[in-house]
């Protein structure tokens, strides 16, 4: 039987789909044989090159997984919000870590060890579940390489946008109109200089398509800016 904070971790984390569609036993083992980490704005979880210990949760807060180009500049692969399980490739093929993870504000983490992940692979409905999270990832990957091969720049806007909008990686059904993010980060994840991203915002802003803020982008119609994406 959970305790209370325990309870609390899972409620929270419960949110997400994918944890919430695993049995109860499986979830309150996760919580409770995991432990919570607190990282300052601007605190790395880990590296690129580090050896991989933990399965993670995002509690509370946002985190950032980037690289670094050729150029020095940062590259954001992907936003991790709260609710969100991440780091299982590197416990799998016991390789090191692909990417940095960068609290970008206060974020609270839960750790699951890799000997708790490991035993919890022996179990079908576990591994099943892995797999499941992979599958999602590669569909995401995929698209976003399709993205940058085959798609105009507007295009590649309107769908990371659209991403966004269902937590990126989290990739929820329902949309959220307001999308928490800069426009210096949102040209980092595509790859693109902040200019080419503004000028393309503004003319998607004149279309009243989208609304631009301080900190966020107002998504003001999800259809017209799916029509952008070109299917």
């Amino acid at each position: 039987m959970p305790n209370a904070k325990q309870g609390a971790l899972l409620a929270a984390l419960s949110g997400n789909r994918w944890f919430a569609g695993l049995p109860i036993a499986e979830r309150e083992l996760m919580v409770a044989q995991a432990e919570l980490l607190r990282l300052l704005p601007g605190e790395m979880l880990f590296r690129q090159g580090d050896p991989a210990s933990y399965f993670y949760a995002v509690v509370k807060g946002t985190l950032k997984m980037s690289s670094l180009r050729e150029d020095g500049r940062e590259a954001i692969l992907a936003v991790i919000e709260a609710g969100i399980w991440f780091g299982e490739i590197s416990l799998i093929d016991h390789r090191p870590r692909t990417h940095d993870a960068t609290a970008v504000a206060g974020v609270e983490v839960l750790q699951l060890p890799q000997s708790s992940f490991d035993a919890l692979m022996a179990r079908p409905v576990f591994a099943r579940a892995i797999a499941m999270l992979l599958a999602a990832r590669i569909r995401l990957l995929y698209g976003l390489v399709e993205d940058a091969t085959l798609r105009s720049t507007r295009a590649r806007v309107a769908r990371r946008l659209l991403l966004l909008a269902r937590g990126d990686a989290n990739m929820s059904p329902h949309m959220r109109p307001r999308v928490p993010v800069s426009q210096e980060a949102l040209a980092m994840m595509l790859g693109i200089t902040r200019q080419t991203l503004s000028k393309e915002l503004r003319i998607l802003a004149a279309d009243g398509i989208v609304q631009l803020g301080y900190g966020y982008i107002e998504v003001m119609s999800e259809q017209r800016l799916d029509g952008l994406t070109g299917g």
